[in-house]
C-alpha cells in the first residue's frame, strides 16, 4: 500500500484549518485515514503548526510520501532535516 503524507482540510467555509494525515494514496482528501500526525491553522496570527515528530519521522522512515505543502512544513518546524540526518 503507497502511503502519502497530506494536509485534510476541516472547518467552516473561508475559515480552515487542516490536519496532518497518513493516508492511502488512493483515499480522497478528506476521506479515510490512518493516523493523524498534527494540525495546522494558517488563519490564526501567528499561524499554528503542531507536528507529532516521533510518528512523522516514523512514517517517512517507513517510506511514506508526503506532499510538497507537507513537506515545506516539515521544514518549517524542523522535521525534515532531522530525517535527512539519519
Amino acid at each position: 500500500m503507497a502511503t502519502k503524507i497530506r494536509l485534510k482540510r476541516m472547518g467552516a467555509k473561508k475559515d480552515p484549518f487542516y490536519r496532518l494525515v497518513v493516508a492511502d494514496s488512493r483515499s480522497p482528501r478528506d476521506g479515510r485515514f490512518i493516523e493523524e500526525i498534527g494540525y495546522y491553522n494558517p488563519v490564526k496570527s501567528p499561524e499554528e503548526l503542531l507536528v507529532k515528530e516521533d510518528r512523522a519521522l516514523h512514517w517517512l522512515g517507513t517510506g511514506a510520501q508526503p506532499s510538497d505543502t507537507v513537506k515545506a512544513l516539515f521544514r518549517k518546524a524542523g522535521v525534515w532535516e532531522k530525517f535527512q540526518n539519519r
